[in-house]
């Protein structure tokens, strides 16, 4: 159907996923099989990739340039997105490649379709822990940089970007060489991002939302009960989580949610041959607004680093 909205195209001509599944904070041996499990709705193990079930032109396969956290996959998207992260003690243009190298050693892959900075955040070199005596000064624009090498390397087809605001987006592209393909932040219909989305839509940037659902295993919110989400999927016959996913791909970014659940796993790509009329769109308008993820553990009780309205540049 023409609705469906399954890929969504970056700037650099290439079409990413538009549904995932998040496996951040799965428990421990659970990962595996959800994923095999999911294999049935489009996504597939590396395993399972050597195995022949899917060619490698079927994969979607992101990563992450992250903090203290050795390599760990941590997120599969359909066709099939994979996502893993290494660490923000790796900022340093010198270690850019090799925390990519790392990833690819882990994943035996040449490439990696996408590579992000997951936070505009960077950590002392060997530190661990989110611990505000961590945090230095980061250097955006050398660390761009060297992703901009392995963009040109051809082992990152696309780079972008995590968790930076319209104030770090826009100061990254009056230096940037290769526009950013996608930033990847919290979305959904409790926190909608309006201004970043535009922004992002407006210098060719493709939005990708996490948390569509919110998460409740770590972060404290529960829209999906909110009356408006339960009047439309009542009255569509849909869930509340379908309501909510339905609705990002709608708003025109990408969703990426979590569960470990293989009859949850299903429901939630049940998403594409239906869609929300507008007058129900315009419904959602009367949910209050309210970031979920405000980043906590950067701070310090008695006044961190890095104070929030610096990390978000005002957006709580």
């Amino acid at each position: 159907m023409s609705n469906e909205i399954r890929f969504f195209e970056l700037n650099t001509g290439a079409n990413i996923p538009s549904l995932g599944l998040g496996t951040w904070l799965a428990d421990p041996g659970v990962v595996g099989d959800v994923i095999a499990h999911a294999v049935e709705i489009g996504l597939a193990l590396k395993k399972l990739f050597e195995e022949g079930v899917v060619k490698r032109e079927d994969l979607w396969i992101t990563s992450k340039l992250w903090f203290y956290f050795s390599s760990k996959l941590i997120i599969f998207l359909l066709k099939v997105k994979v996502m893993m992260m290494d660490r923000c003690t790796d900022h340093a243009p010198e270690d850019v490649p090799e925390a990519l190298d790392r990833t690819l050693r882990d994943l035996q892959l040449d490439y990696i379709d996408l590579y992000l900075i997951h936070w505009p955040i960077r950590m002392k070199k060997g530190s661990v822990g989110f611990k505000a005596e961590n945090i230095v000064p980061s250097d955006i624009p050398n660390t761009w940089k060297a992703m901009e090498a392995l963009n040109k390397s051809g082992k990152a087809r696309a780079i972008g970007v995590s968790n930076f605001s319209t104030k770090k987006l826009g100061e990254l592209l009056e230096y940037a060489r290769v526009t950013p393909a996608v930033n990847q932040s919290e979305c959904h219909p409790a926190w909608r991002q309006d201004k970043l989305k535009a922004f992002c839509k407006s210098k060719g940037v493709h939005f990708s939302g996490y948390s569509p659902l919110g998460s409740p295993a770590w972060l404290e919110g529960d829209f999906l009960n909110h009356p408006v989400i339960n009047m439309i999927a009542k009255k569509l016959g849909k869930t509340p989580a379908q309501v909510a996913l339905r609705w990002g791909l709608q708003m025109g970014h990408s969703v990426l949610p979590k569960s470990s659940n293989p009859a949850r796993i299903k429901e939630n790509f049940d998403i594409f041959d239906w869609s929300i009329p507008e007058d129900m769109l315009d419904k959602f308008f009367e949910i209050q607004q309210e970031r979920l993820l405000k980043a906590s553990f950067f701070h310090e009780p008695n006044g961190g680093y890095l104070p929030e309205d610096e990390l978000w540049d005002g957006g709580i």
